[in-house]
């Protein structure tokens, strides 16, 4: 089942409103490459700015809180970040995993409270490099899958992001080999969960995707987009990544 191609762009914390204006040309290539679905998530502040600019430009969130309401200082629910304008929200990033010490258990609750407000979620696993190391990154990402994906949701409304933790901002990848045999556990384990709804899911590389491996990378079977983080922040290097997205 061919899935279209997703290219999210993850600005962590970094972003402005003066860099905002990144976001005409990365508009524009989403418009010229419309077979392929482009979305930018910039830090929370940026949300209704970024959609009042490029209303037509998937805008997303970085994290949400899993309860509606209440009593958490400094948290956005996900019902907030629809008002907002936000079309979807990455949760369980390692980032936060790590240094938030989010659960899977948390993680998929945060993906509950996100599809229940129409949005999309992207569910981030990974492994560390001692894990892969020790020959466990299957086990160690199928089992963040059972614990973190919400077996009742619709596939449509879900995006796994497969970020092997130490490939973040290293600029190191893994084999094509290994994408494509983690890619392909990742599916089989979709399947195994969430029936023929898996087939549905699109599963996204994460973890220093730029202009020069992004064609590579694309091509992987089961390789449907692209999670981006520093590419993302600039046009010039973010525009060539959704291009070879719309070359496969």
């Amino acid at each position: 089942m061919a899935l279209r191609k997703l290219i999210a762009g993850n600005w962590k914390m970094n972003g402005s409103l003066d860099g905002l204006s990144e976001l005409d040309a990365i508009a524009e290539a989403a418009a010229t490459h419309s077979a392929v679905d482009v979305a930018i998530c910039p830090p929370a502040t940026l949300i209704a700015v970024a959609v009042a600019r490029q209303p037509g430009l998937a805008i997303g969130a970085q994290d949400c809180h899993s309860a509606a309401t209440g009593a958490h200082t400094g948290c956005l629910s996900a019902q907030m970040l629809a008002e907002a304008g936000a079309k979807m929200a990455i949760v369980g990033h390692s980032e936060r995993r790590t240094d938030n010490h989010e659960s899977d258990a948390e993680v998929r609750a945060k993906a509950v409270a996100v599809i229940n407000q129409g949005l999309t979620a992207i569910i981030c696993v990974g492994e560390s490099a001692a894990q892969r190391d020790a020959g466990d990154a299957v086990a160690v990402v199928t089992q963040q899958l059972d614990g973190s994906v919400p077996v009742e949701a619709d596939g449509a409304r879900i995006v796994i992001a497969y970020e092997p933790v130490w490939a973040i901002g290293t600029g190191r990848t893994p084999s094509t080999a290994d994408v494509a045999e983690m890619h392909s556990a990742i599916r089989a384990r979709l399947m195994a969960l969430l029936g023929e709804g898996g087939a549905a899911v699109r599963i996204l590389y994460g973890g220093s995707v730029k202009p020069s491996n992004a064609t590579e990378l694309m091509a992987v079977a089961d390789v449907d987009g692209a999670l981006v983080g520093g590419a993302s922040l600039k046009a010039a290097d973010f525009v060539p990544i959704i291009a070879a997205a719309a070359s496969i």
